[in-house]
């Protein structure tokens, strides 16, 4: 078994989506060998069969999206992201988010979906029924806008419904990396280009701030913890990335001001400890039970000491290692000859 690079303990270890467990001799009916090896690893890894299968199916419309004309639009986001980072499920998601530009019509999305539902990719065992796309809009306040894409795929008679979420308009700093996708079997991996870390941060923690109290999204807590435990990031980086989401949704960067959300009001909430409680035993398979106070403190020591100040060149040059904390960056040593 391969292990993982730079994450720690039984993480290290998990198994990798990309390795083949079996022979890549193509069966005469893939569907039912492709349902067969999802259900015995299933059962190994002790994973929610049905989950599985949508997350097979949301990995096969990305190859497919990833072989499309329209590949250049689209940029992955939202939990998926940490499938690509590490391979590893830190959140489990039915659905795929992405940013995309141009007409953000019904319309041309319907028509782009059915045009990759239709796509003509090897046999991977499933097939995605065009004339089931549905599109419609989605609104999660007053100042964005997006399109919601429903569609059903099939894996011999199992019924899998898809569902794709696309925003429109958001600032990605740094620029979007092309990078592939793992996957669950040996088949093709999807290559598309998916947001920075330093973005997700950025809009998680606006998230946070424009929300206050009224923020019942704890995905984004445990989400802002994993990205701090697990990797490491430039303070200017970081910074720029904050600035521009902030300027870009107009919410203003709370300097010299605690958000609410990072409060001993807010994590004492008993209403806030019962929605923290509920998504930790919804997501029990994958997320250890930590309280919601350490999770806040984490988030804290991450995101507050590099908010962008007034002045940019006020801002040291700090790195942040997993789980931190923020040091300053070594001084290149420099020598002489004589």
């Amino acid at each position: 078994m391969g292990c993982r690079k730079g994450l720690p303990g039984r993480q290290c270890h998990a198994a990798l989506y990309g390795v083949p467990h079996l022979s890549k001799a193509i069966p005469a009916n893939t569907a039912a060998s492709v349902k067969q090896r999802l259900l015995n690893r299933a059962k190994a890894q002790k994973e929610d069969f049905n989950l599985l299968l949508t997350k097979y199916a949301l990995e096969r419309i990305l190859y497919r999206i990833s072989q499309s004309a329209h590949k250049e639009i689209f940029v992955l986001k939202g939990a998926l992201l940490f499938e690509l980072w590490t391979e590893q499920t830190h959140r489990p998601t039915r659905d795929a988010d992405f940013l995309s530009q141009g007409e953000n019509s019904l319309e041309r999305f319907q028509k782009i979906f059915r045009e990759i539902c239709e796509l003509k990719v090897a046999d991977d065992g499933l097939r995605f029924d065009p004339a089931s796309v549905k599109a419609e809009r989605i609104k999660e306040d007053q100042d964005y806008e997006g399109i919601r894409v429903t569609f059903l795929g099939y894996l011999e008679a199992a019924r899998l419904p898809v569902q794709i979420d696309i925003g429109f308009g958001d600032a990605i700093t740094p620029a979007p990396v092309e990078t592939p996708f793992p996957t669950l079997l040996e088949y093709p991996a999807p290559l598309l280009f998916a947001y920075p870390r330093e973005t997700v941060v950025a809009e998680k923690f606006e998230a946070l701030v424009k929300l206050g109290r009224a923020n019942t999204r704890m995905k984004d807590f445990h989400d802002l913890r994993i990205l701090a435990s697990l990797f490491s990031f430039d303070s200017q980086a970081l910074s720029e990335a904050i600035r521009r989401t902030f300027e870009r949704r107009k919410t203003a960067v709370p300097i010299g001001a605690l958000p609410t959300a990072l409060t001993s009001e807010f994590y004492e909430d008993e209403t806030k400890q019962k929605q923290w409680d509920a998504f930790i035993s919804k997501n029990k398979l994958y997320i250890d039970p930590i309280p919601l106070r350490e999770v806040i403190a984490a988030i804290s020591s991450f995101v507050l000491p590099i908010l962008p100040p007034p002045a940019p060149q006020d801002l040291p040059d700090l790195q942040w290692e997993p789980s931190g904390p923020w040091m300053a960056m070594p001084a290149h040593s420099t020598t002489t000859t004589e």
